[in-house]
């Protein structure tokens, strides 16, 4: 299958002029999405989807830099194809030139070959996939009898094969399957309502294991139940593996180069500097197939590797794509990432991990003896700063006391800096998770935190 895209890929290539550069992207993918509700299918939707994105580049003198153009079309039919090249072409025309937007040429790094495909996810009869989700939203029905309502039991996959080629000599090709099964359950006792959502995650249906889903509902539920107002403290804060994913997620943000250039990030001009506590090293590694963001190459085509960002709790580097590399004066790190077919590259993160501690989370809330588990957050993109590193989101979880989950707390806020968390982590899971999106997840405990309830 990757020798017909790839080969498409290299013939657009081919057809560059004199002084033009080409990149030519090429992709195509299922996707498969079933709800269930009340032992019915209420939505099923299976979709093939493909496209090409492509950029030109018109050199022009040495100072002057060059003139990019850019277009995408969702099909890969070969008039469609012409036309886009066409579009790109006057685009470039009328582009101001730029002496660092150039192509990524091959660096000399090999590519690490990754098994991220699993058969499963095409030979699956949909009838099956379909009966996981209904049989999901039943067993979790069932599970406790405190569960009043399942809201949703989705089951999903997808499936992507990416080509690439430029004039510059890239050729690359990279493939992914996943496999999702989500399930929110609705738990009450008289008045009292709450809910909780679960999931599980693999790379093919086969990998995928419903009950864990369903328990992780039900937990999540079942302990808000009762839930009140907290009253206003400074403590040490234990964050859910989910909730440490999504923290990783925005300083991922202010660790890529792109937003370094652009004064957009809390990290710039602190290489080198102690960033965060002696007991954090931060790595983005999508060369580790249990990465769910794990790929073989970028998106400009130069082969993933291994990045250590922070070291023992220094700064040791950004991730650049080649056009904010040039611009700060750096290398490219292998780690462009794009939207898709429709969007050019930028510097980002793909497998973000902390390297785990020795603890596991029952270990951690016994040595934090007081403080507040949060199993979830809201208000991440409006309540956390990139840029300045402020930090107040809503949380919900449960008070830890004398080392044990107690009660159960909402309607709460939890805000400090990043700059400070960092510097203020006290204790860091064994408990790795790989989930979903571009960072694993752990149980992360923080010192001296703001709540704010009462």
């Amino acid at each position: 299958m990757s020798d017909d895209l790839q080969s498409l890929a290299d013939s657009v290539v081919a057809q560059a002029g004199p002084g033009e550069g080409l990149e030519v992207y090429v992709t195509r993918g299922t996707d498969t999405e079933v709800r269930a509700y009340e032992g019915e299918v209420e939505s099923l939707t299976s979709a093939d989807s493909s496209g090409v994105g492509i950029r030109v580049l018109l050199r022009g003198g040495e100072d002057s830099g060059s003139q990019v153009g850019f277009a995408w079309a969702g099909s890969l039919d070969p008039a469609v194809i012409a036309a886009t090249l066409a579009d790109a072409r006057d685009n470039a025309r009328f582009a101001t030139p730029d002496p660092d937007v150039v192509l990524a040429e091959p660096d000399g790094v090999h590519a690490v070959e990754l098994d991220l495909w699993d058969d499963g996810v095409t030979s699956t009869p949909i009838e099956k996939k379909v009966a996981l989700a209904v049989e999901l939203e039943r067993a979790t029905r069932g599970a406790d009898p405190r569960v009043r309502q399942v809201s949703s039991a989705d089951y999903s996959d997808s499936r992507v094969e990416v080509a690439l080629a430029t004039t510059t000599g890239i050729s690359s090709f990279r493939r992914r399957t996943n496999a999702f099964l989500s399930v929110d359950a609705i738990v009450g006792e008289g008045a009292d309502t709450q809910t909780g959502a679960g999931f599980t995650v693999a790379r093919g249906p086969g990998g995928l294991v419903p009950d864990e889903a369903m328990d992780d509902a039900v937990l999540r539920a079942t302990r808000m139940i009762g839930a009140q107002k907290a009253r206003s403290a400074h403590c040490t804060v234990v964050f859910d593996p989910r909730v440490v994913s999504t923290l990783l997620s925005v300083v991922a943000s202010a660790l890529s180069g792109e937003a370094v250039v652009k004064g957009r990030s809390f990290f710039a001009g602190r290489i080198g500097e102690s960033v965060a506590a002696s007991s954090i090293t931060l790595v983005d590694d999508p060369t580790d197939a249990r990465a769910y963001g794990a790929a073989s190459h970028d998106g400009e085509g130069l082969a993933c590797r291994r990045n250590v960002l922070i070291s023992d709790g220094f700064l040791r580097m950004f991730v650049f794509d080649t056009v904010s590399a040039r611009r700060a004066g750096a290398v490219s790190t292998g780690s462009a990432v794009r939207g898709g077919f429709a969007g050019t590259p930028s510097a980002g993160c793909r497998a973000l991990v902390l390297s785990p501690g020795n603890k596991g989370q029952s270990d951690i809330l016994a040595a934090v003896g007081d403080g507040l588990f949060v199993q979830s957050v809201t208000g991440v993109h409006s309540g956390v700063n990139p840029v300045s590193g402020d930090f107040s989101v809503g949380a919900e979880g449960l008070m830890i006391e004398r080392g044990a989950l107690g009660q159960p707390v909402r309607e709460v806020t939890v805000a400090s800096t990043l700059q400070r968390m960092l510097q203020s982590v006290v204790e860091i899971g064994a408990d790795l998770r790989w989930l979903p999106g571009l960072a694993a997840g752990q149980t992360l405990a923080i010192a001296d935190m703001a709540l704010s309830g009462d």
